[in-house]
């Protein structure tokens, strides 16, 4: 039986070993596969802010950020290779996102949604099926993650001169337990009401495009 506690679990002892061999690439490979990942949250950020009060925070933020827009291609290639199945099933969102986009752009709309924790695999999603400009994806991604994982290197920085490096540690395992916690809740609420990506979709196409009345 699939174990979410134990997957958090373990994927903060493989980074946090992987760090320390490798310093500020391996938090960019952290960010990357911590980001690559749709269906299963994986918490990379807890390692951004403890290494966040021990490397310099510039640059651990920028690696982790580079490593974060890479990651975010998943998102961006399960658009593209599932295009015509979700035109098909959202045609009337698919062919509103795409004179939202020629009007407006999604670049602004791509670093806000990098920057903050708004589903950004789902905006994703819908750049690939709209087949935005990859570079342009690339960058807006970079942009949003380097501003965010910049903002939580420091956070680890200024936490770690507060608490001191012990109290930092303790800071994170209790985030983590709460983060555990919260999944377990999350997972439990979608056994009596499922949402599919397609409706996950659909309802943050609803927002970006909403209806005119």
């Amino acid at each position: 039986m699939f174990n979410l506690g134990e997957l958090i679990a373990q994927f903060n002892a493989w980074a946090i070993s992987t760090v320390e061999g490798w310093g500020y690439f391996g938090i960019f490979l952290v960010s990357l596969i911590g980001n690559a990942s749709i269906i299963f949250p994986v918490p990379s950020y807890l390692i951004v802010i403890a290494f966040g009060g021990i490397l310099n925070p510039w640059l651990v933020g920028l690696a982790a950020g580079a490593g974060a827009a890479l990651g975010e291609l998943t998102g961006y290639a399960i658009g593209r290779g599932g295009k015509r199945v979700i035109e098909k099933k959202h045609e009337k969102l698919v062919t509103k996102a795409k004179f939202w986009m020629e009007k407006h752009g999604l670049f602004p709309i791509l670093v806000l949604f990098a920057a903050t924790p708004l589903p950004d695999d789902i905006v994703g999603i819908l750049g690939g099926i709209v087949s935005y400009n990859i570079k342009k994806f690339l960058l807006a991604t970079f942009i949003g993650k380097v501003i965010a994982n910049v903002a939580l290197a420091w956070a680890g920085y200024f936490g770690g001169q507060l608490l001191g490096e012990s109290g930092l540690v303790v800071a994170l395992v209790i985030s983590v337990i709460f983060l555990i916690a919260a999944f377990k809740f999350l997972a439990a609420e979608k056994k009596e009401k499922k949402q599919s990506l397609f409706g996950r979709l659909k309802s943050v196409g609803e927002n970006l495009f909403p209806k005119k009345k």
